[in-house]
């Protein structure tokens, strides 16, 4: 696994709606993303997504499409702009169509809607996703997940555990889907679809299959409530967040799914314990606690794990910062104690 730090103070869950709901479709890659407005956002947001993807190892060119609008459709509306573009995309070997609106085509009036019910020979799924009206960025995540949601259709459920709402910006997307995927697999329980990260727009179909979905974060509840409504499917609702917090999560999916996770609790404590151990080098050190993150989730995570290790955490001069980010599970923390020892021992 990559120890590569975050960027001190950078956030990738920042920024407009659009923005948001596009680190969802792009991940359809089978699929081709119009934005529905100037020129500009669409250039903003390819290379945001392909830098992303280049940090993160992934040399992949988003599928974007720009209906590129003019003063004379500003001025007189952009349907057909969209039209023409939703036409000449459909064309391209693609299994669907995502149609992005923006600030823009709301305050003119286009009925985006409208336009996608035309025939095109593809499906094309509109994404209301102009948030000048204050939308945020996990608005979009929220909205895009839901559209694409409404595709799939309620069928028999299995064992599978679906993942809904990696966050496809993040520099750990990969590390933390493979600490999700090992504490399902402590479990005995098989992973269904990651809706929606490298997915295949066919596989949309499957959402309904799984007999529980695990959210990425909590602001996705509205996802999971949606997912459950349509399809009956229990949620639990955000990965896992320091020692303690894996252990509850393992419970509380073995519970769910109604199976005895007394084992795969009892292997995470000891291996919790052997990676305290090999820490202890740490124990009686001063730190402060440093770096971008603010969530009360992650502090209580990284105060849990200096606890058990004594480190004595304060702001006088004699303390060391030491950075605190985002942590998924057991691995999660294993990283975190990495990054603390270099800085310790600096």
């Amino acid at each position: 696994m990559s120890l590569k730090a975050s960027p001190t103070l950078s956030s990738r869950s920042g920024g407009c709606t659009l923005t948001g709901a596009l680190s969802v479709t792009t991940h359809v890659r089978d699929a081709a993303s119009i934005i529905h407005g100037p020129k500009g956002c669409a250039h903003h947001n390819f290379s945001l997504l392909h830098a992303t993807g280049l940090d993160n190892d992934l040399a992949v060119i988003p599928a974007l499409v720009s209906s590129a609008l003019a003063e004379n459709d500003i001025v007189f509306g952009g349907e057909e702009a969209l039209a023409r573009t939703i036409q000449a995309v459909s064309l391209r070997d693609v299994s669907a169509v995502f149609v992005l609106s923006t600030c823009i085509v709301d305050t003119i009036g286009d009925d985006v809607e409208a336009v996608c019910a035309r025939e095109y020979g593809v499906p094309v799924i509109p994404v209301s996703t102009a948030g000048f009206l204050g939308g945020t960025f996990h608005d979009g995540v929220n909205k895009a997940l839901i559209s694409l949601a409404g595709i799939a259709q309620p069928i028999e459920h299995d064992r599978n555990v679906n993942i809904i709402g990696e966050m496809n910006l993040e520099y750990e997307v990969e590390e933390n889907y493979a600490e999700i995927l090992r504490l399902l697999t402590l479990l005995g329980l098989p992973a269904g679809i990651r809706f929606v990260h490298t997915l295949k727009f066919d596989e949309i179909g499957m959402l309904g299959a799984a007999q529980l979905n695990i959210l990425r974060d909590p602001s996705l509840v509205p996802v999971g409530e949606f997912l459950k409504s349509r399809f009956g499917t229990p949620y639990i609702s955000s990965f896992p967040h320091g020692l303690s917090g894996t252990l509850a999560f393992l419970k509380s999916v073995a519970d769910t799914c109604k199976i005895d996770g007394s084992r795969a609790m009892g292997i995470e404590r000891a291996l919790q314990g052997e990676i305290l151990a090999d820490f202890a080098d740490l124990g009686e050190s001063r730190a402060v606690f440093s770096g971008p993150v603010s969530d009360p989730v992650s502090f209580q995570a990284a105060q849990e794990t200096a606890d058990a290790l004594h480190i004595q955490v304060g702001k006088d001069s004699g303390s060391t910062p030491v950075p605190v980010h985002p942590v998924v599970g057991t691995a999660g923390v294993k990283r975190m104690l990495h990054r603390w020892r270099r800085a310790l021992h600096a």
